[in-house]
């Protein structure tokens, strides 16, 4: 593992950035826009994945929410915020943040950080609006999602400027060649098995392509 992964970063500090950007992304849609599908949450629209991420918020501070919710859980949550007001919603989110972030970080709660970065990229995905892939939050989270990983094989995964080792000690190791955007896409997902096995490979990739996703992976190529 890299060096620069082993220093804790802030947890509380890469969700409010990732939350502003994301913010100042989504405030300036039309109704339209925010119904725009987002291919990687292929029930959900842009409206729907930031009700999600303002849900968690309220959740997590009420005591309702102290693991990552299930299918249904966002689900009740997305409909939960149907009849409300993109405007209320982002208000409700800039209100409640100071105080979730602040435990992000007592807590060092990465799932939040990861969640909030995935659907960062999930949604400038579904509006051709690519940016940010270089942002602390993926660069952490990339390393934290790759110190994670478990391979049935040894494994050597390349990324800018590190090389993460995971799987069995000893025998021949299969290598990738990647970056850190792109294997935090992966693991959370965000590509196919076709992708996947279409990644920069040193061999037969076959006997970890299905181990390589914390969720999926996705069921349709995902296009960025």
């Amino acid at each position: 593992m890299g060096t620069a992964d082993a220093i804790g970063p802030d947890l509380g500090r890469l969700y409010r950035e990732t939350r502003e950007r994301l913010i100042c992304l989504v405030c300036e849609l039309d109704d339209a826009a925010l119904e725009t599908v987002v291919p990687a949450c292929p029930r959900w629209s842009v409206r729907d994945v930031v009700s999600h991420l303002v849900a968690i918020v309220e959740d997590a501070l009420a005591g309702r929410l102290t693991v990552p919710p299930a299918e249904e859980e966002t689900a009740a949550q997305v409909a939960r915020c149907r009849n409300r007001g993109q405007a209320e919603i982002l208000e409700t989110w800039a209100t409640l943040a100071p105080q979730f972030e602040q435990a992000v970080a007592e807590f060092r709660v990465w799932p939040a950080v990861i969640d909030i970065a995935s659907h960062e990229h999930d949604i400038r995905g579904a509006l051709g609006r690519p940016a940010a892939r270089d942002t602390a939050a993926v660069w952490h989270g990339a390393g934290y999602l790759l110190a994670e990983l478990t391979s049935p094989v040894a494994l050597r995964i390349a990324v800018e400027e590190a090389e993460f080792r995971v799987g069995p000690p000893g025998g021949t190791s299969l290598g990738l060649a990647t970056s850190r955007f792109e294997a935090f896409r992966w693991r959370m997902g965000r590509r196919s098995r076709t992708q996947l096995a279409a990644l920069d490979w040193s061999g037969d990739p076959s006997p970890v392509l299905d181990h390589l996703a914390v969720f999926g992976p996705a069921i349709n190529d995902i296009i960025e």
